[in-house]
């Protein structure tokens, strides 16, 4: 009877937050071992299902780095990355858009299908869905001198048309693979952490989640951050407690939530059902940014 009890003062919990966030758009950026483990997986499209069926709009946005990775070496095409951004020729290209939209992408749409929800797939091409340009990169040469770096078919987002999500998302849950449209047609490889703030600020959304390795940001003592404000970034930046691929993760948050989304939200994608702790509990599991 105890358990019975505590599954439902869990449910209790849970309820302000389902009236509050009742009509909301989230937008989930989905990467890292949670898109490679089959439990993990599943969990996630169950997460994700009862967000739909609870009221609220997820979108979601979905890397696929190590996958492309396997795909090129099994081609025998080399990978070379440069400030963390893949080099992206054309041949490369081929593989990054085959991977991402015609592969992940299925397979996330069949596996929230397969939990009880009705997803579909874009590609950022679909409908000029995501607009973008080239994507130059700064890294210092053999001399230490910053040299600006073209880095192939690698976009940034320009522009994001909202009314294909808007017009999908109140029947279906939407999945996006970051591949942009360049103006002139071309197609161009865009980080999925970048293209998910973009497409959050686009839509003025709820909230911004991103799925991690790690436990959220943590200080220098290794204890985990709940709240990070965007003034406190910088300082965090330059006194070492941010560093690595974290960085980019709390600029593309800090970003987003200078743009209109109410919170962004960093969690440990290894955890099950980290999506739902992270919302319907009091305590959380993850840093969230916000004004």
């Amino acid at each position: 009877m105890k358990d019975v009890i505590e599954k439902a003062s869990i449910l209790i919990e849970s309820l302000p937050y389902i009236k509050k966030f009742a009509g909301k758009t989230f937008v989930i950026k989905y990467g890292g071992h949670a898109m490679e483990n089959d439990e993990l997986k599943y969990s996630f499209a169950q997460d994700i299902t009862l967000l739909k069926y609870v009221g609220i709009n997820p979108v979601i946005v979905h890397g696929g780095g190590p996958q492309i990775g396997s795909f090129l070496k099994r081609l025998d095409i080399q990978s070379e990355f440069i400030s963390g951004m893949r080099v992206t020729d054309a041949a490369s290209m081929e593989i990054v858009e085959m991977t991402l939209a015609g592969k992940i992408n299925k397979e996330i749409v069949s596996l929230i299908n397969k939990a009880g929800g009705s997803a579909v797939g874009f590609s950022g091409r679909d409908g000029n869905l995501i607009k973008a340009k080239k994507l130059y990169v700064d890294a210092a040469d053999e001399k230490g001198v910053l040299q600006r770096i073209d880095i192939g078919l690698v976009g940034e987002v320009e522009s994001v048309n909202t009314k294909i999500i808007e017009n999908v998302m109140g029947s279906f849950i939407p999945v996006i693979a970051p591949v942009g449209i360049s103006e002139n047609y071309e197609p161009y490889n865009i980080n999925a952490d970048l293209a998910a703030g973009s497409i959050a600020s686009a839509l003025k959304a709820e909230k911004l989640m991103l799925l991690t390795d790690v436990d959220g940001v943590k200080d220098k003592e290794g204890k985990r951050i709940s709240t990070i404000h965007p003034e406190d970034a910088e300082g965090m930046k330059k006194d070492g407690t941010l560093t690595g691929g974290m960085i980019p993760k709390i600029d593309c948050a800090v970003e987003a939530v200078k743009n209109g989304v109410s919170k962004a939200h960093i969690i440990d994608g290894r955890i099950k059902h980290s999506i739902l702790l992270e919302i319907f509990t009091d305590s959380g599991i993850g840093t969230q940014v916000l004004q």
